[in-house]
């Protein structure tokens, strides 16, 4: 990863915004949809700053003396020159997905996110917001936070009652929430690499990858099977699989 992604909340705040023309009214449309106020030139309480002059060695004046002043800058299509790269958006309100390439191709990033745009309801942010005015309901229904999250995780999962991709899973929750949904209290699953490269993994691999609680492994597993894990796995060292998994999912990675 040679960036890290962050949604930054703009609203009510002052951003910079340096030039005019096309790119500077793109940027300014980006920062009024998320709420930030514009100013031109620097005023106390930015912290943020985009540069869009066509002149290389304005730009890159401009782009200093906001830094110099401790704002974090983006010049237009001069990713040498920026602290911070604007993606590709996908707006599915309050759902919002990123696609970036650290700048090395705006081009990519925009086929990436039209390939997504199509392949997402136009309702998912529906079912976000139906998911967060449950949260009282969840927590009553399962109050320990592990049981809640492997709930949730059934649900939303491919062909569950609340899978993102069905166009009516916002209209869903209500009932979901009164059915007698079963939570998977262990579960282990094995995983044979025939590679240290991650790309070799299974579709299947990949999504346990994404799904697991917990993760046992060999010592020298290589780390870039362990990093498609999601981040808050926990991580087992072993030299076999757990005779007693603990709860929700663990998958075991063996060497074939």
């Amino acid at each position: 990863m040679e960036q890290l992604p962050i949604f930054l909340n703009l609203r009510g705040r002052t951003v910079v915004l340096v030039g005019k023309g096309e790119a500077s009214d793109a940027k300014a449309r980006l920062i009024v949809r998320a709420g930030g106020r514009i100013v031109r030139q620097w005023e106390d309480g930015a912290t943020i700053a985009f540069v869009a002059l066509d002149d290389d060695d304005q730009a890159r004046a401009a782009a200093e003396a906001l830094r110099a002043r401790g704002l974090l800058v983006n010049v237009v299509d001069r990713p040498d020159l920026c602290d911070f790269t604007t993606p590709a958006i996908v707006d599915r309100a309050p759902v919002t997905i990123a696609i970036g390439t650290g700048g090395a191709s705006a081009g990519l990033a925009k086929a990436v996110r039209q390939r997504i745009e199509a392949l997402l309801p136009a309702r998912l942010g529906a079912l976000a917001a139906a998911l967060h005015a449950a949260r009282a309901a969840m927590k009553t229904r399962w109050p320990a936070a592990a049981d809640r999250r492997r709930a949730i995780d059934a649900a939303l999962a491919s062909g569950g009652a609340l899978d993102p991709f069905d166009t009516n899973a916002a209209d869903k929750v209500e009932s979901w929430l009164a059915s007698d949904a079963l939570i998977q209290h262990a579960r282990l699953e094995t995983i044979r690499l025939t590679s240290a490269d991650p790309d070799d993994l299974t579709l299947r691999a990949a999504r346990l990858l994404g799904e697991a609680d917990h993760i046992f492994h060999p010592a020298d597993l290589p780390a870039a099977i362990l990093d498609r894990a999601r981040a808050d796995a926990v991580r087992h060292v072993a030299d076999a699989p757990p005779a007693d998994p603990p709860p929700g999912l663990s998958l075991w990675l063996s060497r074939s």
